[in-house]
Order: C-alpha cells, then sequence, then structure tokens
C-alpha cells in the first residue's frame, strides 16, 4: 500500500495552536512572562515559513558552499542562543558557547554524514542540513541547562567541580529521558517521519539509532567542552572560592 502524506488546509492547521493560546492564557492569568511566549510561538511560525522556501532553493541549488553557509548560521544562531537563560553577562561566553557547539556537535555531524551514512555528495542538503539541525538544537539546549545550573550551583556555594558535575548531568537528564522512553512513550520525529512516509519499520528504527546515538553524543560532549572552556570566567564572576563547601 502505498501511503501519500495529505496537505494540510491552513484552517485546520490554525486549530493547532488551540492549545498554544490555552497556554499563554494561563501565563497571563497567573501574571508570568506571556508576551515571551508570543514571541517565541510568532517567530517560530515565522522561521518554518520562510525556511520552507529557502530549503527549497537550497535543495534545488545543491551547492556545497550553500550547505556550508547555512551550517554556520545555524552555528552562530545556536551559540547565542545557547546562552538566553544564563543570567551573567554573556560576551566573552560566545566564543566558548560557539567553540562547544562546533567541536561536540560538529564533530559529530562529520562522523554522521561522511562515515555512518557516507554521502554521496558529502554535502548532500537534504540529510546534512535537517541533521545539523537536530545536532546543533540538541547542543545548544544542554549548553543551555549546563551554563543555568553551573551558575545557580556556584552561586550556592559549591565548589567548581560539584557544580560541573552537576551541570552536566542536568544538561543530560532531557535526553536520558528520551533514550529510556523511546519505543515505550514514544516514537520520535525522524522515525514517525519515515513511517508516515511509508518506509519500512525496521529501516526507520536503524535511523532512529543513528539520530538517538548522534543527539546523545552532541548533548554529552557539547556541554562537557563548554562547563572545561567558561571555568575561569564562571570562578571570577561568581567568587566562589575552589575550597568553598
Amino acid at each position: 500500500m502505498i501511503l501519500v502524506i495529505q496537505t494540510i488546509p491552513l484552517f485546520r492547521l490554525a486549530m493547532a495552536f488551540i492549545p498554544v493560546a490555552v497556554v499563554i492564557y494561563i501565563l497571563w492569568k497567573w501574571k508570568l512572562n506571556y508576551k515571551n511566549s508570543i514571541y517565541a510561538v510568532s517567530r517560530m511560525l515565522v522561521q518554518l515559513l520562510l525556511i520552507g522556501y529557502a530549503l527549497g532553493f537550497i535543495f534545488g541549488a545543491d551547492k556545497s558552499w550553500i550547505v556550508l553557509l547555512v551550517l554556520g548560521v545555524m552555528l552562530i544562531s545556536a551559540s547565542i542562543i545557547a546562552l538566553r537563560t544564563i543570567n551573567i553577562p554573556k560576551k566573552v561566553l560566545y566564543s566558548r558557547s560557539f567553540a562547544s557547539i562546533v567541536i561536540g556537535g560538529g564533530l559529530i555531524l562529520i562522523l554522521i554524514t561522511q562515515v555512518v551514512l557516507a554521502l554521496d555528495p558529502w554535502y548532500m542538503p537534504s540529510y546534512m542540513i535537517p541533521l545539523a539541525g537536530m545536532i546543533f538544537a540538541n547542543a545548544m539546549n544542554s549548553i543551555s541547562i549546563a551554563g543555568e545550573r553551573l551558575h545557580s550551583e556556584l552561586k550556592g556555594g559549591s565548589t567548581y567541580e560539584r557544580a560541573r558535575n552537576r551541570a552536566l548531568y542536568a544538561s543530560l537528564i532531557p535526553i536520558t529521558n528520551s533514550l529510556l522512553a523511546v519505543g515505550l512513550v514514544s516514537l520520535p520525529g525522524m522515525m514517525t517521519g519515515q513511517i508516515l512516509s511509508g518506509v519500512s519499520p525496521f529501516i526507520a528504527a536503524r535511523y532512529q539509532i543513528m539520530v538517538m546515538c548522534m543527539v546523545y553524543g552532541s548533548v554529552g560532549i557539547s556541554s562537557a567542552i563548554f562547563l572545561t572552556l567558561v571555568r575561569p570566567y564562571f570562578i571570577d564572576e561568581t567568587t566562589v572560592p575552589e575550597s568553598a563547601a
């Protein structure tokens, strides 16, 4: 049986925003920062509409320099957004965040695309860009969690080693939960998309195993690198001595 993916009419697509509106209403009712949620949802909508057109052009052009340019924009954006939750001056941290994602995510992207998948050509946009997005986004989120937890732990009087360990552990919680839940609680995005497209569940499972491994690796390695690179700055910023209990 050939499975045809149906186009979602705009009216029905708009219905998906009902639960979003409910959450925003709760935030407003509880006197929380609902404007930030409105901004985030609006930005998501605009970005996804624009990226649809952009990806159509990129896939059609099939040029390596365009793919590299896109990856560069993704890396810069991820390194900036990763520091959004860290409530300290961030200028000095941008280079550390960027380096952490480049090393922790970039090397894994090379491993997956050039060794595991052996893309031909090496820059194949339909694989390279979506996989890079998953890797960089998860590395970004892990750095955000690690940085915020590190700062709060140091402010609470922990030594850097203890704060670093707790921060790394916290950054791994979401992906660890995903590893435990996959196949039992949820079918992840890539596997679901492939199954909906008519791909064999056995093939989809192999791809999802690859994705879970690359995400776990990028999360752990990027967070560890970030926590190592920012040590001098956080020690100075928080003025917490190494021997503090």
